[in-house]
């Protein structure tokens, strides 16, 4: 036995972590693309019977999934891509010392601890379009009140600063963690030259910092591309289809008409967006290190 197990030592020791990984992992996702390739719906009593790429074709023809797809790109590229501004300026202002820093970025991790739909339900207080803070803020500022969530046009950057509230502290920390790894001497050597602060920043921070900026943009698209919780909370995907993403609409179709096949050539597709998506960015971020 003892023979054995150090013969196979270097199979052995990952075993645990790989048969956890298939077992909750790998076989949901394989579970998800079988059901995809059935008729399973609630109307049959929960039998399915194997229809192959059926559900995909209608999928196609639905114009609500190339509307749920559009607005799950446009919904994670804005909260994205203010997060990652945001959180790179952050970053760089946590990264100097001054006075009560530690309780700044102690009051910066609160968002993040807080559960998502009890956020969801105290920003849909605040868009609140009569007794709401939104609405009083716009008109101490001389602006017009907004129908915020009401409104099919200012309702995805609605919920987007939701999220932007909540996790651009995630990237800065991703930041943060990258500029107290980088070297010294390129700095150094810029200030020798008499490089600006703004040039020191352009030429040598940026490019150094720009594959962590990558990492933190993939860990949350990601997460955005998967957003449900805050979405469901306040919208449910109103109004009409205004808000409804690729998560809200596979699970009007599993849990609204019971269309459970259907639904899940949706998670399918979302998936493959997902997937898509990381291999690109990481593919680039691969090309800027070479």
């Amino acid at each position: 036995m003892n023979d054995f197990i150090e013969r196979n030592i270097r199979w052995l020791f990952p075993l645990p972590a790989l048969i956890f990984i298939v077992l909750m992992m790998a076989f949901p996702v394989v579970y998800t693309i079988w059901i995809s390739l059935t008729d399973l719906s609630m109307a049959q009593g929960g039998q399915g019977n194997f229809v192959g790429l059926k559900n995909y074709a209608e999928m196609l023809k639905d114009p609500r999934f190339f509307n749920a797809i559009k607005l799950t790109v446009y919904f994670t590229a804005l909260a994205v891509g203010v997060e990652t501004v945001l959180g790179v300026a952050i970053a760089l202002i946590l990264n100097r010392e001054f006075v009560g820093k530690n309780l700044v970025k102690t009051l910066l991790l609160l968002p993040m601890v807080a559960t998502p739909v009890a956020i969801g339900l105290a920003w849909t207080l605040f868009y609140e379009p009569t007794i709401g803070l939104g609405n009083y803020a716009l008109k101490l500022l001389g602006l017009p009140p907004s129908k915020w969530l009401a409104s099919p046009t200012a309702v995805i950057p609605s919920l987007a600063l939701v999220d932007i509230w909540e996790w651009t502290p995630m990237v800065a920390l991703i930041v943060l963690a990258g500029l107290a790894a980088l070297p010294n001497d390129p700095y150094e050597a810029a200030l020798v030259d008499g490089a600006t602060p703004f040039q020191v920043f352009r030429y040598v921070t940026l490019p150094l910092l720009t594959p962590t900026i990558l990492v933190a943009v993939v860990l949350r698209s990601i997460d955005a591309f998967k957003t449900f919780d805050i979405i469901y909370t306040m919208t449910a995907g109103g109004p009409g289809f205004a808000s409804e993403t690729l998560n809200i609409y596979a699970y009007n179709l599993g849990f609204g008409y019971f269309r459970f096949g259907a639904a899940s050539s949706v998670l399918v597709a979302l998936l493959a967006l997902v997937l898509g998506f990381s291999i690109l960015t990481l593919w680039f971020r691969k090309s800027w290190e070479q």
